[in-house]
């Protein structure tokens, strides 16, 4: 059960608001006493807080500006207390607040005035369009102004204060006025001064091109470039994978590939590839695809900008999703607005009939899962050699959108589930928990910070942790490599047109150094690890399909996992928190037919650990061979070879249509033309009428 105590991150959180309060209290009490000690300590001290909690605490400090605490606030009470304390202090020269005041007046206007124009900056360097892996020095694209200046005006505010404090600090306990006059002065100054430097970046040599010179450059680009399938992808923060798992067999395609992306943020958040990466932010500045050379765009998510994408008529769009189970997500209604809907196999065809969700079966297309080549299979993982372990992979899903109990096993079973494999001391336990649990279900989340305890602790009693450390060094090599080649090195204070112009044309051979850095990397990771260690995996690395190869047997739940997995043909188990019984559960999931069903109490671990360890013991051998064709389509032809063949059956059909559309509209215009030029002739003949005028009939 989770602790009822504060979480060490809740309990830092609120010492610093006391601490804040407590600080704010003394420097008054020091003010109005006067007491010249606790005033300067209290005043030097609540500014140095301020500063860490701005460093360390940017949530509790983004919850004090909801309450209009903000940080300028902060220091404008901060200032005011000091320049009471100033007054009150008897030994300080008197009037000393007039000059004093007006030069913090004017230091504060200094302020604002930088503040102002790093608005200006940012919004000027903020272009219609962002690039990756393609070159971008026609729009003469500069660095960025330091990061302190042009974005963070809370720690400026806070770091451009300090000599002003400490002068006034200083004319307090000397008694001498001149101190806070030229600290204040240095704070207006470097305020001051901060504006005019950010203004040279509003000056042409510094100052970005137009929106409508940029899109001119891309419409160019594309035009150079030529595009004949494009992904489009659109998403939050933790949504990447499912456009990364992708790009390999993006790459492989014939033609020219292109990425399309709606979120800024998304940029950097596509693993490393040679894939030129396009994201237009804006639907009107999205139009300009309609005059490209790009014919297929493939749509591995569903979004509500997907809609605004599919308002061009010169594209076809087809839907390939990210994963496949037999969840409802996987025949979503939204999948009839795209002109196909590729799937893997028979089973996802079948799916969509059932469903009755608008999807014509001629439109759905079977073409396997290319992605998952690297995918060993089961003969491969037997030829390995032995640890004396099993490696269990557990890799439950998240509780999704609609709170059914039977999404996710984790609250309901997975305790369960880890607790059975870890009294077994020959299983080498894997933790790899889908990166949204508990984004919706906080007893999600709640259960998983208890399965990693349970698995820290197993690791402890187990005496594991002694790695090798030449193992250990090499793993931080290889990361150091894989890291060079996977990403880009930028300043701290580089905003997107800064990485945008670092980010050109990759250079040659990049996206094998980068598979051939994923390997070693991932080579060098499980070898780090004794081979009795359980693990929690993390994280994009390793990915899933390395974990896949490490484990003899995966338990998860109904997603896509288990049907990626069942190209290993290795065991799986699937846990039944649905409230279903077996068989009902077995019907209505496809998938599970050749697996192992769990019960939230899991007591059926040890018999699947025993088929899994005596071959003899596993009946279920050619029900795992006969549904992964039923799920994944035939091997041969290979799947990269018809997702190819679609793709470029699609693009056909698109240059067919555009190709009638265009002679529809062409066939208007000359009969108009020809039309017109009859009137002409007709007027310019003899006794015709040359003047509408004299074509009045009196």
């Amino acid at each position: 059960m989770p602790s009822a105590g504060l979480s060490p991150r809740r309990a830092v959180q609120l010492a610093a608001l006391l601490a804040l309060a407590v600080f704010y209290t003394a420097q008054l009490a020091g003010a109005l006493l006067p007491n010249v000690p606790v005033f300067v300590t209290a005043s030097l001290a609540g500014l140095a807080l301020d500063l860490y909690l701005t460093h360390q605490q940017p949530g509790l400090l983004a919850l004090l500006g909801k309450v209009r605490f903000d940080v300028t606030t902060r220091q404008l009470l901060r200032d005011m207390l000091i320049v009471i304390g100033l007054v009150r202090i008897p030994d300080v020269p008197p009037d000393i607040e007039r000059p004093l005041t007006l030069l913090l007046l004017l230091a504060y206007a200094a302020h604002f005035l930088c503040q102002a124009v790093a608005q200006l900056v940012r919004r000027t360097r903020t272009l219609p369009v962002v690039t990756r892996n393609i070159d971008a020095s026609a729009l003469r694209l500069t660095d960025a102004p330091s990061r302190l200046l042009a974005r963070q005006p809370s720690r400026r505010l806070l770091r451009f204060s300090i000599p002003g404090t400490v002068g006034l600090m200083l004319s307090a306990g000397l008694s001498q006025q001149e101190w806070g006059l030229v600290g204040v002065g240095c704070t207006f100054l470097l305020s001051l001064g901060s504006a005019f430097y950010l203004g040279t970046w509003l000056l042409p040599k510094k100052r970005s091109r137009s929106e409508h010179e940029v899109m001119a450059w891309l419409d160019k680009w594309l035009a150079a470039y030529k595009p004949t399938v494009g992904m489009y992808f659109s998403g939050g923060t933790t949504s990447a994978y499912q456009a990364n798992m992708w790009l390999s067999t993006l790459a492989e395609l014939d033609g020219r590939p292109l990425i399309v992306l709606r979120e800024r943020f998304m940029v950097q958040k596509i693993d490393a590839t040679d894939i030129p990466i396009v994201c237009i932010p804006k639907v009107a500045h999205l139009m300009h695809l309609e005059h490209s050379t790009l014919k297929v765009l493939l749509h591995p998510a569903n979004s509500g900008k997907t809609s605004q994408v599919l308002r061009i008529p010169t594209l076809k769009h087809a839907f390939i999703n990210h994963g496949e189970s037999d969840k409802l997500s996987s025949c979503n209604p939204y999948a009839k607005v795209y002109d196909q809907v590729w799937v893997a196999g028979e089973a996802a065809r079948e799916r969509y009939a059932l469903a009755e969700v608008g999807v014509d079966d001629k439109d759905v297309v079977e073409v396997g899962r290319p992605q998952l080549t690297p995918i060993q299979h089961a003969d491969e993982r037997a030829a390995a050699p032995a640890s004396g372990y099993t490696t269990v992979l557990y890799a439950p899903t998240w509780e999704g959108w609609d709170g059914n109990p039977g999404n996710t096993s984790v609250p309901l079973a997975g305790e369960h589930i880890v607790a059975a494999l870890l009294a077994d001391p020959k299983v080498r336990l894997l933790y790899k928990p889908h990166p949204m649990t508990g984004s919706v279900d906080p007893r999600a989340g709640a259960a998983d910070q208890r399965i990693r305890a349970m698995i820290t602790q197993a690791n402890v009693e187990r005496g594991a942790g002694r790695r090798d450390p030449q193992a250990t060094a090499e793993l931080e090599r290889r990361t150091a490599v894989l890291d060079e080649a996977t990403t880009s090195a930028f300043r701290a204070s580089a905003d997107e047109m800064e990485r945008m112009k670092n980010q050109g044309t990759p250079q040659e051979g990049n996206a094998e150094r980068v598979r051939e850095a994923t390997e070693a990397w991932e080579a060098a990771y499980w070898a780090s690890f004794p081979d009795s260690e359980h693990q929690i995996v993390t994280g994009p690395r390793p990915a899933i399909f390395s974990c896949f190869n490490q484990a003899d047997l995966l338990i998860s739940d109904v997603s896509s996992v288990v049907s990626d997995y069942l190209s290993s043909e290795k065991p799986y188990a699937v846990a039944n928190t649905s409230g279903m019984t077996e068989e009902e559960f077995r019907h209505a999931f496809p998938t599970v037919r050749a697996g192992t069903v769990l019960t939230p109490d899991a007591q059926q671990i040890p018999a699947v650990l025993e088929s899994v360890r005596d071959a003899g013991k596993d009946t279920l051998v050619g029900a795992r061979k006969e549904l992964k064709t039923r799920l994944l389509g035939p091997s041969d032809p290979p799947s990269l070879a018809r997702f190819n063949a679609a793709a470029l059956e699609l693009a056909d059909e698109t240059e067919a249509r555009n190709a009638r559309v265009a002679r529809r509209t062409a066939e208007i215009p000359g009969q108009r033309e020809a039309e017109e030029a009859a009137e002409e002739a007709e007027m310019e003949a003899p006794g015709g009428a040359s003047d509408p005028e004299d074509a009045v009939t009196p």
